[in-house]
């Protein structure tokens, strides 16, 4: 049997020449209906519609063809609105037919139960064999603002029509079309799709697609959950590659949501830790709510960031001024220096009472004079030192308020920085509606604001930041859990391993007997550390199986006498293979940690920070996936807040960083060259010396998992 060729192109889908409706309807309220009424009503299609009913001969003066089969040509889409006991015969058809692309608007697939399920892996099986692409089920279907083309039952389709460069990929439906209609703000979103079950096209292909398409200039996600991890890394990595921000709200951060969005999609919503991680290391912009999500996606979609990250605040309230002030120092922002010419203009045209330097505070005198507002609005606005111009509008102001709203309009259209007006009153006044018709957007309050010019900025920062590098791609896939039983190796075969890769490590050897134990150390040289050696005994410290800072050979024997009876004691039916022996790391130091896990969708993942004790108590870690580039390990190590430490803080000797980041190098490394066994380890602690003196972990869990 050959296998079908899948297409990995989605254009005839988004702009499709011919589409059948199978499931067309002539009752109104109906998912036919309402699907029938937007494509005719409310879509500009420029090929054919085809409606399929077995039992109309026409709907709305068309003509009905009663099945997929006895259509004249074969369509590039099929969306199919027929109930879901119908969707399987219908998908018969569409395979026979060759059709691309199937949208399947109907539910009752996998978020209905084990029958759903069924059905739902019957659908797949059927496009699998034609090389049919999915979209759905359980989904409102695609719409493509852009074109005026709505291939969905929502009965809002025709109030969101606002055109923009914005692309939205979500799986729910609720919340997508919540986004949608921040077109209320003058937002323009050109594409939205909504995934639904995500049988086989998921949120990761229309990022994809977006990364290249010519008239979507921002992309936008609202994620669930991620079923194929190398396929969204893949879609990512083609949007950094083409410059355009991806902006994400992940569900599912805590157990409640997590239980919510499974139940919903179907989705494995997966470590809230790791997929920040994820993010992060492809530049994606993680954001915590709707309205945060739209105010930073419009602020891309009006400019891109510049070298100038410098903020301009101009303001007739002192009080709103101040309180701007503020927000832009809490954020770590930094206010612009104006250059001679912005201040001088600004002396000569305002009140001797009025702020000139940056927050400029024009006071209430001015809002009488409009011209006044637009030309020292448009000096701000112009000033080489400054990225964006915050104007805080504190109230509707009527007549007054209009007239700033149009001398915002005006000083716009003259300068490329954007001004960034915010509206903070509850009152939307005709000054609020003027902006929004310009297409402003105003945010609705200044902490809002100054979260979407945080995250414009931090993003310009990083995409400069990599200019001019190679962008370091992951395998294509990534290696699932193997079938096999895990099992702890023992510290002595964990170290074995990695010194083998080439890891340095501190001399270390098992003694079988109390008088080897004493044989070994003096070989080594004192002080030692004896560790209980036993694969039943992951944490040694916790029952008295660590004795440090032995320095002859009579305390080794003691040693050997307390860690047997104690791991004796506190587990009876561990195997002991022994007692390990290892040089003492020398004095001084900080103590750190990583510890490597295979997350279910993205694969190994690193986990670093501060280690000992410190590791859970103070949480100072930092994530990436596997494998590193040593700009990576370089970013890990400089992200901890204990980093300062490291740099030599208050007087402390500088530890040997470089040392450190080739040890993160060579576990990613030792990792990837084992990838299929290694389940999880974890280096806890790992001594770091001063410069040159190295970083050495002290200790090494390795879980392995076994090839069935």
């Amino acid at each position: 049997m050959t296998h079908p060729t899948f297409s990995t192109d989605l254009s005839r889908l988004i702009h499709p020449r011919s589409i059948a409706l199978v499931g067309a309807s002539d009752r109104p309220q109906s998912i036919g209906g309402r699907t029938l009424s937007n494509l005719l009503d409310h879509s500009q299609i420029d090929g054919e519609l085809y409606l399929v009913n077995p039992t109309k001969a026409e709907l709305r003066g068309r003509r009905c063809w009663p099945s997929v089969t006895s259509l004249p040509q074969t369509p590039d889409v099929a969306v199919i609105a027929v109930p879901a006991s119908g969707v399987l015969a219908v998908m018969e058809e569409c395979a026979a037919r060759r059709v691309p692309f199937a949208i399947i608007l109907t539910s009752g697939f996998g978020e209905a139960g084990p029958e759903g399920e069924q059905a739902q892996a019957r659908l797949k099986e059927i496009a699998d064999q034609a090389g049919m692409r999915i979209y759905g089920p359980n989904c409102p279907g695609l719409t493509n603002v852009n074109q005026r083309l709505g291939m969905t039952f929502s009965p809002s389709f025709p109030h969101d029509l606002v055109k923009g460069p914005i692309g939205l990929a979500t799986q729910g439906g609720g919340l997508g079309r919540n986004v949608m209609q921040a077109m209320e703000r003058g937002i323009g979103i050109g594409l939205w799709a909504s995934t639904g079950n995500e049988v086989d096209l998921q949120v990761a292909d229309f990022i994809h697609y977006m990364a290249t398409a010519p008239d979507i200039k921002v992309i936008v996600t609202l994620l669930e959950g991620i079923k194929d991890g190398p396929r969204f890394l893949a879609a990512l990595q083609c949007a950094a590659d083409n410059g355009k921000p991806v902006i994400a709200l992940k569900v599912g951060k805590s157990e409640y949501g997590q239980r919510a969005a499974q139940s919903h999609t179907a989705s494995l919503t997966g470590s809230a830790e790791v997929n920040s991680a994820v993010f992060r290391q492809y530049g994606v912009i993680e954001v915590d709510d709707i309205d945060e999500l739209v105010d930073t996606a419009w602020l891309f979609a009006r400019a891109m960031p510049s070298e100038r990250e410098a903020i301009g605040v101009y303001c007739s309230s002192g009080g709103t001024t101040a309180l701007t002030a503020d927000a832009v120092g809490l954020a770590g922002l930094t206010l612009a220096e104006f250059a001679p010419h912005t201040t001088e203009l600004l002396r000569s045209k305002l009140p001797d009472y009025a702020a000139v330097n940056n927050p400029v505070d024009t006071t209430a005198a001015v809002l009488s004079d409009a011209d006044l507002i637009e030309s020292t609005l448009g000096a701000v606005a112009a000033d080489p030192n400054l990225g964006c111009v915050i104007a805080p509008i504190a109230l509707d102001y009527g007549e007054t308020t209009i007239r700033m709203a149009q001398t915002i309009i005006a000083a716009q259209a003259r300068v490329q920085s954007p001004i960034v007006p915010i509206w903070m009153s509850d009152r939307l006044g005709e000054g609020y509606r003027m902006l929004v018709a310009a297409g402003f957007a105003p945010p609705r309050s200044v902490g809002k604001a100054i979260t979407a010019i945080k995250r414009w900025t931090e993003w310009g920062q990083r995409h400069r930041g990599m200019a001019g590098q190679s962008v370091r791609r992951r395998p294509a896939s990534m290696p699932q859990a193997p079938a096999g039983a895990v099992r702890n190796l023992s510290e002595l075969e964990a170290k074995t391993l990695l010194g083998q890769a080439g890891i340095p490590l501190l001399p270390v050897a098992v003694a079988r007997t109390r008088a080897e134990a004493r044989l070994l150390a003096d070989g080594m040289g004192y002080p030692v550390v004896a560790k209980i050696a036993s694969p039943d005994i992951l944490h040694k410290s916790d029952i008295g199986g660590v004795k440090v800072g032995i320095s002859h050979g009579l305390q080794v024997e003691l040693a050997w006498d307390d860690i047997m009876a104690s791991a004796r004691h506190h587990k009876p039916g561990a195997a002991i293979d022994g007692l390990l022996i290892e040089k003492m790391a020398p004095s001084g130091g900080i103590e750190l940690m990583a510890g490597v896990t295979r997350d279910p969708v993205f694969g190994h993942v690193m986990t670093f920070g501060m280690g000992g004790v410190y590791v859970e108590i103070l949480r100072d870690v930092t994530r990436r996936l596997l494998p590193l580039s040593a700009a990576d390990a370089a970013s890990m190590v400089r992200e901890m807040r204990c980093f300062p430490v490291l740099a030599g803080a208050r007087g402390r000797p500088v530890a040997d960083v470089p040392a450190l980041e080739r040890l993160l190098m060579g576990v990613s490394e030792f990792v990837m060259a084992n990838a299929e066994r290694i389940e999880e380890m974890d280096l806890n602690p790992i001594w770091v010396g001063a410069e040159g003196e190295g970083a050495l972990p002290l200790d090494a869990v390795v879980v392995e998992r076994g090839v069935a």
